[in-house]
């Protein structure tokens, strides 16, 4: 409930900023009224309107109205794919991953790629970001809000912790130097509306992607960050038991973390963070 200031009868600026954040986080990041409306200042209901009835009110059918513009259809709810269209999906997901002979082709497959239904509603696809072919790999989970923006996975306040903890241990994204280079990328290129979890059929759909991705980019050491990076490289799930141990995924030493949004709402993992790193730092440099 958004707290009101009862003198004014209108939201503080305060409540009024965190409000606003909280929608842009939902995903209503754009304006559809052609004029601003204040409705911080407009009264709870109008003067002389009876005040609304407990009982839902029966259904009635609208006057017509010459000229009146037609109603706007309201759109199903998704619906998770069947069986069989999901299998398809996934079929034909794996063939264009296989087809794939490197990262540019690669995301050509993902631009045509049809059966995902987040592309229609995402503004960016984000494919990757930092140098292809560094020894260090990091597979998050999928775009945000600024990451869709911007085009470029980590993004925002999550992708300013994750440089943080790459300059700890002596990479970035921005140097192509081997000794110090990373590449970045998401298991979802497209993001899920209003930063929700991806649904486990969106997961089956990107995974081939994800994992030909890793095989493309060829890096010594791939870290899952989160739960959805782990189980669409390994098959596996449980980050907090699993995260700081050593697997393999497309033939690679892969060593899963928390995902740094994860950090920015529970910093009191970032001490096991912190050993994960210390971690990755060791391993490339036994296999430099």
């Amino acid at each position: 409930m958004v707290a009101r200031d009862t003198e004014a009868g209108a939201m503080s600026p305060a409540a009024a900023r965190a409000a606003l954040e909280w929608l842009l986080e939902c995903g209503a990041d754009e304006a559809i009224g052609e004029t601003p409306v204040d409705r911080t200042g407009l009264p709870d209901r109008a003067p002389g309107a009876p005040a609304a009835s407990s009982a839902p009110a029966a259904p009635r059918e609208a006057p017509a109205r010459t000229g009146a513009p037609a109603p706007k259809a309201v759109p199903a709810p998704a619906r998770p794919a069947p069986g069989g269209a999901l299998e398809a999906a996934v079929a034909a997901a794996e063939r264009a991953a296989a087809g794939a002979a490197d990262l540019a082709a690669l995301r050509g497959a993902l631009e045509s790629y049809e059966h995902c239904e987040l592309r229609r509603g995402a503004r960016s696809l984000v494919f990757g970001d930092g140098t292809p072919g560094a020894p260090l790999m990091i597979l998050g989970e999928a775009p945000g809000r600024e990451e869709d923006s911007e085009g470029r996975p980590f993004a925002g306040p999550a992708g300013r912790l994750l440089d943080r903890m790459l300059a700890a241990i002596g990479r970035d994204r921005a140097d192509p130097d081997p000794a110090r280079a990373v590449y970045l990328a998401d298991v979802l290129p497209w993001r899920p509306p209003g930063n929700r979890a991806p649904t486990a059929d969106e997961m089956a759909m990107l995974a081939p992607f994800a994992r030909r991705h890793v095989a493309l980019a060829a890096p010594r050491v791939v870290v899952p960050m989160g739960n959805a990076a782990l189980a669409a490289l390994t098959g596996r799930t449980g980050i907090a038991r699993l995260r700081g141990t050593r697997l393999e995924a497309e033939g690679r030493t892969a060593l899963p973390t928390f995902n740094p949004s994860y950090l920015l709402r529970s910093p009191e993992r970032k001490r096991e963070a912190w050993a994960d790193l210390q971690a990755i730092r060791d391993l490339l440099a036994a296999e430099e």
